[in-house]
């Protein structure tokens, strides 16, 4: 029974310093090596064309600026337009569009502070010099020749900059001259208080004769980390493909890079997506309309190495000379509040990431948000959850204190053993199991209950850590921003001494090599806790006492009073 419990502790230190390794080697930017996070939980497996660079040909390693990258290749006459930048503004966006391909080229968020300078909005979809992500559409036609893309310069042919009082909807139309024929009007329109676009295409064949054109939407950027984001843990940035057959499916740029991309190829329902912690855009057909869905470069005009594109490319019905025909998309650039994504559209929410422990995820964020609805405090919501998690667990947590306490209760006993049959280890064993039958003590009572749990309070951890609704939301004092770690250091200097104390209630092994593991590992543990957001040490610091409280409570019931005697190191 001793070797099970000497297995069992180096089974826990080794999961530890593994877990160690793994944020050490996030930190260093490279990938988990033992647990991937969400970020690396990809459902990208197997080989295929489709998962080539964009501008493939080259090793990954841009060539261009990104500003300059997205642009990609001219495949219409060049316009004699000048080129022209329109700022539009609603109440939770301002927008900046350029006539060139009636693109969105820029996203400010009025509601959302930037991380690294709290004075200025953030900003997600960007094109300076030095970072690319942009939304993009246009037209293919094949052999039929040229047509309207996202390089072909338009015209603004109606739009308000200012959604004005009173205004529910603020409309924005840019209109292309006529490519070979065929001219594309493109119509934005925004509402109120959402971050969801209304994009209509109509096609316009002042041609003679009829055409086929591909409608295609794409969302382009670089590859590098969004500003801000920790180096210490991962949260997934990259390009994304939902359908209902396949769902969500995810891919690295690294997985680009070395073609190792499997998506579903052709669909009639879903969107497009690029996902980074916190935020994202996303591209949305209506269901029943046929589309094909990429992240090659080989079916739309290319970009450089350094960027990478998700597409959806639909074909249009023949259109006659003289006719026009219409397609409505939406266009989704926003924070990942999940209520809001449910409604967007379907499987939009799984942009909010919680890796493989969704199904425990979501039920404890809807409880979070229940909890803030009521309390209207991000902070003191995490601690009411958690006190009602240990509530629900109240039981199993019970009968792991009392198994604890019981090993407290009987270790004098088997420390004297151990001493006096130190050169019978058959003999101690043989002892130890007696000792254990008549005390009625189960060695592994201890373990199970709170293994138990486990699962539920990593899923919280993924809530906490996904949920943009802690991005600087305040709890008191000096903690002004829950998705930041502590400026100070105090909550995890705390979570470092509970987990001592914790540790300190706890049945001492009667091996000492064992005892002084139980002493190391919290302090190995609690490093990382130092560079986590402050909602997540808080959750974990609340845990630990209210487990200590109930720890305590017991073991006095059971005439084991708490003992604090630290090992000897020497």
């Amino acid at each position: 029974m001793n070797d099970i419990r000497r297995t069992i502790l180096w089974v826990v230190f080794g999961f530890s310093m593994v877990m160690l390794w793994d944020q050490w080697q996030l930190h260093n930017g490279r990938k988990a090596t033992f647990f991937p996070t969400p970020a690396q939980q990809t459902t990208s497996t197997g080989s295929t064309h489709a998962g080539q660079p964009i501008g493939a040909g080259g090793n990954g390693v841009a060539q261009i600026s990104p500003a300059s990258a997205v642009a990609g290749i001219s495949t219409s006459a060049v316009s004699a337009l000048p080129k022209e930048r329109f700022e539009v503004s609603t109440d939770v966006l301002k927008l900046t569009f350029d006539t060139e391909g009636g693109s969105l080229v820029r996203s400010e968020f009025l509601k959302y502070a930037d991380m690294s300078d709290k004075s200025r909005n953030f900003v997600l979809l960007d094109d300076r010099a030095d970072r690319a992500y942009v939304a993009q559409t246009g037209l293919l036609t094949g052999t039929q020749g040229a047509a309207p893309t996202h390089k072909t310069v338009m015209k603004l042919a109606s739009g308000l900059p200012v959604l004005k009082e009173g205004d529910t909807t603020l409309a924005v139309q840019f209109e292309s001259p006529e490519v070979a024929g065929i001219k594309l009007v493109k119509t934005y329109t925004l509402e109120r208080g959402s971050y969801v676009m209304t994009v209509k295409h109509e096609v316009v064949n002042n041609g003679t004769a009829a055409i086929s054109p591909q409608l295609y939407l794409r969302l382009v950027r670089d590859g590098s980390k969004p500003p801000g984001e920790s180096s210490f843990y991962s949260t997934f940035t990259g390009p994304v493909v939902y359908t209902n057959a396949q769902k969500y499916q995810k891919v690295e740029f690294e997985d680009i890079k070395k073609n190792n991309v499997d998506i579903e190829k052709e669909s009639n329902d879903g969107y497009v997506a690029m996902v980074q912690h916190y935020f994202a855009s996303a591209w949305i057909l209506p269901d029943g309309v046929k589309r094909s869905l990429s992240m090659s470069a080989d079916v739309v005009p290319p970009v450089a190495d350094c960027c990478y594109q998700v597409t959806m490319i639909t074909p249009l019905e023949s259109i006659a000379p003289g006719a026009s025909k219409a397609v409505e998309a939406k266009l989704f650039v926003g924070p990942q509040e999940e209520k809001m994504l449910e409604a967007v559209a379907p499987g939009l929410e799984l942009v909010k990431d919680y890796g493989w422990l969704t199904i425990l995820a979501k039920p404890l964020y809807w409880l979070l948000d229940q909890l803030h609805g009521f309390i209207q405090n991000w902070g003191w919501s995490i601690v009411a959850l958690v006190v009602l998690l240990k509530i629900a667990f109240y039981w199993l947590n019970a009968k792991a204190y009392a198994s604890m306490a019981k090993m407290k209760a009987v270790n004098p006993k088997i420390t004297e053993m151990r001493e006096r049959l130190k050169d019978n280890p058959q003999q101690m064993q043989q002892e130890m199991m007696r000792i254990y039958r008549e005390e009625k003590v189960n060695p592994m009572g201890g373990c199970f209950p709170i293994m138990v749990q486990i699962p539920v309070f990593i899923a919280l951890y993924w809530v906490l850590l996904s949920s943009v609704e802690m991005r600087n939301a305040p709890w008191v004092l000096w903690i002004n921003d829950l998705s930041s770690p502590d400026p100070f250091y105090i909550l995890p200097l705390v979570m470092t001494a509970t987990s001592l104390l914790q540790t300190a209630l706890n049945p001492a092994p009667p091996d000492p090599m064992q005892a002084k593991m139980m002493w190391i590992m919290p302090l190995i543990f609690s490093v990382m806790f130092f560079f986590f957001p402050a909602g997540l040490v808080l959750y974990w610091i609340t845990n630990n006492i209210l487990s200590i409280a109930q720890q305590w409570v017991i073991n006095t019931r059971m005439g084991v009073p708490p003992q604090f005697n630290l090992p000897k190191f020497g």
